[in-house]
């Protein structure tokens, strides 16, 4: 498989890991938009959001119950953003379901 956050996930390409579980894999953003940027992904292969089915839904869930232990771990007390963009239009960069922390500062509010 060509894809790069599967690569980051098996250790072929270094990442900067906050959290690993059996199904999640979380690291920093190699170009953050925030004082703390990071992605969060699920270890199995899934494009995007629209990849998502009762099958396996299970590890997004998963994905939103570790989301809150990487906010507190980062210190964001004050709040946090959680963003995944699905497709081309909406700006996915790479095609592997994954979520963006973003914290560490007030956050704009206008959509771009």
């Amino acid at each position: 498989m060509n894809c790069l956050f599967c690569k980051i996930i098996a250790g072929d390409i270094p990442s900067a890991k906050v959290y690993e579980d059996e199904l999640v894999y979380a690291f920093r953003d190699i170009a953050p938009q925030a004082p703390t940027h990071i992605l969060v992904v699920p270890k199995a292969h899934m494009d995007s959001c629209n990849a998502v089915t009762a099958e396996n839904s299970a590890v997004v869930a998963r994905i939103f119950e570790v989301i809150p232990q990487i906010a507190a771990a980062e210190g964001l007390t004050n709040g946090y953003r959680v963003v995944s963009n699905c497709g081309e239009d909406a700006g996915q960069t790479v095609p592997h379901l994954h979520f963006h922390i973003l914290g560490g500062k007030k956050l704009a509010l206008e959509m771009a």
